[in-house]
């Protein structure tokens, strides 16, 4: 009976010591990613689930610009987050009609926050399909702003950016918009 038990001991140590060595090299990951922590939810990897709203973004050659800034706020897992969202998000023709110069200075770090609260106003917490966007119906945007929507014979515009397409999201919806829409 005591070899039995010691056998039994010995066989839960080498069982545990090879699932505490396996564990350890899933978390060290690669030699090509050793050194590399990746954190948040927009690097959980998916290629079967509908993509979220930033995987939306960086799959769309329209909105590099707006990945670019979304980065350097550091809202990128914010946006990755289950939500539900609605994105007013601008393409890139929409950020080169502000003056020159004022991506490149809102992309500096010294100004994170205020490039941040500009992004959050493209931002509603909420998913808002189309038919509830009815002419006048005011946004509570995450920066704490409101905009205002307008629906003329089902255009559809944000504080004056117009909505050109809508792309469903995992978690939300995000509306294709050709303006930069600034807070009041």
């Amino acid at each position: 009976m005591k070899t039995l038990i010691t056998a039994c001991a010995i066989f839960s140590l080498i069982t545990l010591g090879c699932n505490k060595e396996d564990s350890v090299k899933q978390s060290q990951g690669s030699s090509e990613t050793a050194g590399k922590v990746s954190t948040g939810q927009s690097n959980v990897k998916d290629d079967v689930s509908q993509n979220d709203i930033v995987k939306v973004a960086v799959g769309s050659k329209d909105h590099s610009t707006l990945v670019t800034a979304l980065q350097a706020a550091d809202l990128v897992n914010s946006l990755a987050n289950a939500g539900p969202f609605t994105v007013f998000a601008p393409v890139n023709a929409a950020f080169e009609k502000l003056p020159a110069g004022t991506v490149d200075d809102l992309l500096k770090p010294e100004n994170k926050s205020k490039l941040s609260k500009i992004l959050q106003h493209h931002v509603a917490v909420g998913v808002y399909n189309k038919d509830m966007l009815t002419d006048g119906r005011v946004l509570g945007m995450v920066d704490g702003a409101n905009a205002t929507v307008s629906n003329k014979g089902g255009e559809i515009s944000l504080d004056g950016a117009k909505v050109l397409a809508t792309v469903t999201a995992s978690n939300g919806i995000v509306y294709v918009v050709d303006s930069v829409v600034l807070p009041k």
